[in-house]
């Protein structure tokens, strides 16, 4: 065996303790502010903890789960080097999928993987985190960081979240709720969110843009535009939930929401069909609103077809609800008044014949044999 005189230390491989020590410490304020008093316990403890007495209150609760990332969108705040909104992004990926189904997402936690701790760097992803978590009226409960050395470069990171909710069983919202004739309302996004970024990025790239570049459609540069964080729904989703009940006085489905489809991977088509049973079809009015303009500049500059547009990008839709017809009106106006614009965008109709070699139609996505999705008209101009 060779002789090294080199003294190896877990600082010398690349780990820093005591700066992720710090960056604990830069966070915790923020954490806090995210905990009721459900939470038991600070922070730094080997599990979060969650008072669940709470669900002796509910007749029969059904736990929601959900887990999620940003994608590449990481790419562009490592860029600019901008990190206390990226958060938001993953925030919104993981509560605004547990709330499609009625439930209210009581506390998550996240994973940053990253290759080198910068305390002050991983304080702010951390703080964008626990403020989208304070919107959603989520506790944020624990999280790990992970430096990993040789894996990622100084200036890497990914990061990831899971967070778990409740619902009434008789009150699951989902496609066995949905009735012919019911309404689809369109909730508008704040940009492109958090997902088609690998195609957003290489159209930038082969049109040899800059993120500083100012772009005057936009009204400010394109790293900005690119960066505007995910908007939050759940809050909003959950008081329509409430406004107008999914079940009437007898306890079966009423006159209220019937459910909601996150906007997310896949574009909207794929994701509303989700959530439709078998022989119903979605029709989706595209004249009923106007592509945002960062939306029709990534299709002009790259030349990417409408249809892949349409399946990658959310094209200004973030959240849609299902809803009975006799409270359509109310919705939109109820969605508005708290800031989210909203509008009809559609109907639920009985399915017509199977048109699966057309880019509009959209039936089995995302491995569920539901309902379909059929797009028609031009986007509003």
């Amino acid at each position: 065996m060779s002789e090294n005189s080199t003294s190896v230390t877990y600082a010398s491989a690349g780990v820093d303790v005591e700066a992720g020590d710090r960056a604990v410490e830069l966070m915790k304020d923020a954490i806090r502010a995210t905990h009721s008093s459900a939470v038991v316990g600070g922070v730094g403890g080997f599990a979060g903890l969650y008072d669940a007495s709470q669900l002796v209150k509910y007749r029969r609760p059904y736990l929601a789960t959900s887990t999620d990332g940003v994608g590449t969108k990481v790419a562009i705040a490592q860029a600019l080097d901008v990190h206390d909104t990226i958060g938001y992004d993953l925030v919104g990926m993981v509560v605004d999928d547990i709330v499609v189904c009625g439930a209210k997402p009581l506390f998550m936690t996240d994973y940053i993987a990253t290759g080198k701790v910068v305390p002050e760097r991983i304080a702010d992803i951390v703080r964008g985190i626990a403020g989208a978590c304070s919107v959603a009226g989520t506790a944020l409960v624990g999280g790990e960081t992970a430096e990993h050395p040789g894996l990622l470069a100084a200036n890497e990171y990914d990061v990831a979240g899971a967070a778990t909710g409740v619902v009434e069983a008789d009150e699951l919202l989902g496609p066995e709720r949905v009735r012919e004739g019911d309404v689809l309302i369109g909730m508008a996004s704040s940009g492109i969110h958090s997902n088609g970024y690998s195609l957003v990025r290489k159209v930038i790239n082969v049109a040899g843009w800059g993120l500083e570049r100012q772009v005057d459609e936009l009204g400010r540069t394109l790293g900005e535009e690119l960066l505007e964080p995910t908007r939050v729904y759940t809050a909003d989703c959950l008081d329509l939930a409430q406004a107008f009940p999914v079940n009437g006085p007898d306890g079966q489905t009423g006159t209220g929401i019937r459910g909601f489809s996150h906007v997310t991977g896949g574009g909207l088509a794929a994701n509303l069909a989700r959530v439709l049973p078998q022989g119903l079809e979605a029709r989706v009015d595209r004249s009923s609103w106007q592509i945002p303009a960062i939306f029709s500049l990534i299709g002009s500059l790259g030349q990417v077809p409408l249809a892949d547009l349409e399946r990658t990008l959310n094209l200004g839709v973030g959240m849609i609800a299902i809803v009975d017809p006799a409270v359509a009106d109310a919705a939109v106006s109820r969605l508005n008044e708290r800031g989210i614009s909203s509008w009809i965008m559609g109907d639920v109709v009985k399915a017509g014949t199977p048109d699966l070699n057309n880019p509009d139609y959209v039936q089995g996505a995302k491995g569920v044999d539901g309902g379909a999705v059929r797009l028609y008209g031009s986007y509003a101009v």
